[in-house]
């Protein structure tokens, strides 16, 4: 949790839900926010960003702040491995305050693996993201 006043995994009793959830993606090829409106999601309530690449992605992550950072690995210029490892630095220097929930999305199992082992909370495919517990509040 970023401050405390936003539980990220909490199911449909969540009682420190606010009314929009932040969420920034990095993903060069999909539409993340189509993906989760394909599957019920309501983007009415999530302030949504998506960067096509990677180019200035923890500045971006500084300036947004987001409480769900979706991160793919294959993303030019850089990887989701390397914004993570960069993500982290910061954070560990008290320059940028962690996300309360950072997910690998790659399509390679094996790249998620790696950014898990770097901090990434949950690894799994795009197209399995509208079903991780943190959407479920803002389904239609």
């Amino acid at each position: 949790m970023n401050d405390g006043s936003f539980l990220l995994l909490g199911g449909t009793n969540n009682q420190y839900l606010r009314d929009c959830m932040k969420v920034l993606a990095f993903e060069d090829t999909y539409d993340i926010a189509v993906i989760l409106e394909s599957q019920g999601i309501d983007m009415g309530k999530i302030d949504f960003q998506q960067k096509w690449n990677s180019q200035s992605a923890v500045e971006t992550i500084a300036s947004f702040e987001p409480d769900v950072l979706l991160l793919d690995h294959f993303m030019p210029p850089y990887t989701g491995l390397e914004v993570l490892r960069e993500l982290n630095f910061g954070i560990q220097s008290d320059d940028i305050a962690r996300p309360g929930l950072i997910v690998a999305m790659s399509s390679d199992e094996g790249k998620n693996e790696l950014m898990l082992k770097e901090g990434a909370d949950v690894g799994t495919s795009k197209f399995e993201v509208p079903y991780l517990s943190v959407f479920r509040d803002y389904s239609s």
